[in-house]
């Protein structure tokens, strides 16, 4: 049965690693090629969203894929929408596989501006939001990106992120706030440093009880957001894969210190619709553990 308080000391003080499930439309196409599925197997959105709920279903449903190891699970709201062997998405992760759902909020990225994008508007947040509580979601994600170490941006950037994750707080939820550096970004250290400070001054900003979770890009410097993570309004840092490779991305992990992993690509990388059971789920099993091992340095 749900109980917030023990999905909160499970994402709080557990070992393990948070998995990314979100894929939404622009991604998607993407994700089931990766996964082995070409356009040509579907002819709509709704048939696509279709046909990723059931990757989503045969990874969710593995038993490699279980509380054990995973801490968390971030859902694309069409997902939510959508049931696993005749239960809720939400309810059937923590339910039958102890893994605390998160829901995926943000509407998609604004035209690149001052070095970044920022993340569209969402007029229908408080309606997600309270969706997201009858199905007994424990946090968020939104993601926006920084191309480049442009200050102004950056700013503003992370000013958007905490204003909507105030909100996100004031609803009952817990925010994870993502604002992602491209890993291509020619000055990528340069901004790192520059997000690294907003987001210290911003966490000063908040009152005792507004805890947030943040999920960034590995970073050049080894350790180099541990006072974000050392900060008392800090919840878990986690890492996004960015585009690294499953082994890259590991290696960067395991150098910082507390940071545990929420990966996609990274975590699907290798696993695809024309595997036999066994062979998923033995993927499933090692990439699985070599992320959750990386996790736990």
């Amino acid at each position: 049965m749900f109980n917030y308080e023990d999905q909160l000391n499970k994402v709080c003080s557990a070992d393990g690693f948070i998995a990314a499930l979100d894929q939404s439309g622009g991604s998607t196409p993407k994700a089931l090629r990766l996964y082995g599925i070409e356009g040509d197997a579907y002819s709509n959105d709704e048939e696509m969203f279709s046909v990723v709920h059931e990757m989503r279903t045969r990874i969710i449903t593995s038993p490699a894929f279980d509380g054990s190891r995973i801490l968390g699970a971030i859902l694309f709201e069409n997902t939510l929408d959508r049931k696993i062997e005749g239960e809720e998405t939400a309810r059937y992760l923590w339910e039958k596989k102890n893994v605390a759902p998160f829901l995926k909020v943000d509407k998609g990225l604004a035209d690149e501006s001052d070095g970044v994008q920022v993340m569209k508007p969402n007029p229908n947040l408080s309606e997600l939001l309270e969706k997201a509580k009858a199905q007994n979601v424990f946090g968020t994600k939104m993601r926006s990106v920084i191309k480049s170490a442009d200050a102004v941006g950056i700013q503003k950037i992370v000013a958007q992120q905490f204003d909507i994750g105030r909100q996100i707080v004031a609803a009952g939820l817990t925010p994870i706030i993502e604002p992602e550096i491209d890993i291509n970004a020619p000055d990528k250290a340069k901004a790192e440093a520059l997000l690294r400070e907003q987001l210290l001054a911003h966490l000063d900003k908040l009152g005792v009880d507004e805890m947030v979770m943040f999920k960034l890009t590995l970073p050049e410097e080894s350790n180099f957001y541990h006072a974000c993570q050392d900060h008392p309004n800090m919840l878990r840092v986690v890492a996004l894969s960015g585009g690294y490779s499953r082994e890259e991305a590991n290696r960067r992990l395991a150098a910082n210190n507390g940071m545990i992993a929420s990966f996609s690509r990274a975590l699907t990388e290798g696993l695809t619709a024309q595997q036999g059971e066994e062979a998923f789920n033995s993927m499933m099993d090692a990439s699985i553990q070599s992320i959750f091992d990386a996790s736990r340095t």
